[in-house]
């Protein structure tokens, strides 16, 4: 994803000619056509009572509306977590959409993708107010919860926008966002709806939105986009850099960071961690190379496994989910960043998808 766009013109995101707009298809990933939404349905999304006199539809049976929310779950839950980068409150969104779901006339429903979009989206923007105040007062850096984007469970990641909107370095530059703002960028971006679907999931006017969207993109495009190492690349500077701070090798460790590079680790207040990001070659070497002489250096193992769609690190002290790392490189391969969660809260949702028994990974010794 592009950090920033040029705005060539006054209009610097039209939305495309307008186009048919039906419900999503079973298996497609469940794109929502908001433009589709009754006003019945779109006051029963915002939980308004509000009443319209919706087209005639057959009711869906228990099992049918249940199927029909287990088929969108997905692409529901990938909304929620790029909106509040957190797979647990994500999770938490998608189960109060759901109670909604079970409880409403699903006749009144025109296009049930569109309404649990909306629905989704609006819990997350009541998630997000209330997230504020506890973000500000998080004892160290925030970073995202970590997770795996090849199991299907947060909807398709077929383009570089859905992936890129996943990234670990993405989601902390959202959160510099106004909910508003969030909410239009990852609807635009990451789902490529049209602001006149926009609009109407957030009850704003087009114009508006795209102010937002602009906002938005300025400020998330602000820093420079990183540069990509290859994956072959990039699994060796992750083995090679817990070798040597499991060593506690800090010649060595320096010769890998970039001379400007920042560490950030989160620990949560939950877990021993540096209270505020480490700047500078020396600091970042000495404080990796700490590693190295607790008790648990020993049985740490480290698994090269791609979490939010970059190359990590899953370290496992003695089988059990410890950490995650990430490690941004330059074109010359030095680190220019390095990323560390540690919160056993925050790697649940990670330890619930890793299966250490099942092969996929590479699991080797960190040492």
């Amino acid at each position: 994803m592009a950090p920033s766009r040029p705005d060539p013109d006054p209009d610097p995101d039209p939305d495309p000619e307008p186009r048919p707009l039906s419900p999503a298809p079973a298996g497609d990933g469940g794109r929502a056509d908001a433009g589709t939404m009754d006003t019945a349905a779109a006051h029963a999304a915002r939980g308004d009572g509000g009443e319209a006199a919706p087209e005639p539809s057959a009711p869906l049976s228990d099992s049918a509306k249940a199927a029909l929310f287990h088929e969108q779950r997905p692409r529901m839950l990938g909304l929620a977590y790029r909106m509040l980068g957190s797979a647990a409150e994500a999770e938490d969104a998608v189960q109060d959409a759901f109670l909604r779901w079970n409880a409403a006339d699903a006749s009144a429903v025109r296009v049930p993708a569109a309404w649990l979009t909306k629905v989704v989206t609006n819990l997350c923007l009541n998630r997000l107010t209330s997230a504020r105040a506890t973000r500000e007062s998080y004892i160290g850096p925030w970073l995202p919860e970590p997770v795996l984007i090849d199991d299907g469970a947060l909807g398709p990641m077929e383009t570089a926008e859905q992936r890129d909107s996943v990234s670990v370095g993405v989601l902390v530059m959202l959160e510099r966002l106004t909910p508003p703002e969030r909410a239009v960028f990852v609807l635009r971006e990451a789902f490529g709806h049209t602001h006149r679907e926009i609009a109407e999931l957030l009850d704003v006017e087009e114009d508006h939105s795209r102010q937002l969207l602009r906002r938005a993109r300025e400020h998330v495009g602000a820093p420079q986009r990183r540069f990509a190492a290859d994956t072959a690349q990039q699994r060796r500077i992750v083995e090679r850099f817990v070798a040597a701070a499991v060593e506690g090798d800090v010649g060595s460790l320096e010769r890998m960071l970039a001379e400007d590079v920042v560490a950030w680790t989160d620990g949560g207040g939950t877990v021993r961690a540096a209270p505020r990001p480490i700047t500078g070659r020396a600091k970042v070497a000495r404080f990796a190379s700490v590693v190295g002489i607790r008790p648990e250096a020993a049985g740490l193992e480290a698994e090269v496994r791609a979490v939010n769609g970059e190359t990590a690190a899953i370290l496992r002290v003695g089988g059990e989910l410890s950490g995650v790392m990430w490690l941004e490189t330059a074109p010359d391969g030095r680190i220019t960043a390095v990323r560390v969660v540690l919160p056993p809260g925050k790697l649940a949702f990670l330890a619930g998808q890793a299966d250490p028994e099942g092969g996929e990974g590479e699991t080797e010794p960190a040492g």
